[in-house]
């Protein structure tokens, strides 16, 4: 019974220096994120894509439009054939269609752009972190935009400002 209780008070007094040597801190990547210069003209594309695919899109609404309003006006016009009718009924499908796959594809493009313009900035903002963390001889560096926390102890250090001041931003 002694030899247990000295097994157990030696491996508590060995977790607890384990526990001491580890060096904990957590950062927001989303306010570094929000004020990185990067993002900004990333939107500003993206703003610029998106406002080019709504006009489009307008025109192509107008268009559709006015060729459901011409074709009304044939179609309640008594010595139209059928088959004229029965044609302008399916481009009227057709150009629908046309209009959703448009929708689809400007979209589909759209957030690939956005993966695309994102991508070096988050990587940025990863590569920063880890330098902070290497630099500092943390262990664990806890992300706080993406997980809740209850609790951070005097251990833990907030590091957010280290990794603006590597990247750069105030």
């Amino acid at each position: 019974m002694f030899k247990r209780f000295m097994l157990l008070a030696i491996t508590a007094t060995m977790m607890c220096f384990a526990a001491q040597a580890q060096k904990f801190g957590y950062v927001n990547t989303t306010d570094i994120f929000n004020v990185m210069p990067e993002k900004a003209t990333a939107e500003n594309t993206l703003k610029s894509v998106s406002d080019k695919y709504e006009a489009e899109y307008k025109n192509l609404q107008d268009a559709f439009q006015k060729k459901i309003s011409d074709y009304e006006a044939a179609d309640k016009d008594a010595t139209t054939p059928q088959a004229i009718k029965d044609r302008h009924n399916q481009e009227l499908q057709d150009d629908y269609v046309k209009i959703q796959n448009f929708q689809q594809t400007a979209a589909q493009d759209l957030q690939r752009q956005q993966e695309t313009l994102l991508a070096p900035i988050t990587q940025k903002l990863q590569n920063a972190i880890q330098a902070v963390g290497a630099e500092g001889g943390y262990t664990f560096i806890f992300d706080m935009s993406s997980m809740s926390i209850l609790y951070t102890g005097t251990g833990a250090e907030d590091i957010t400002a280290k990794v603006k001041a590597k990247l750069g931003i105030k």
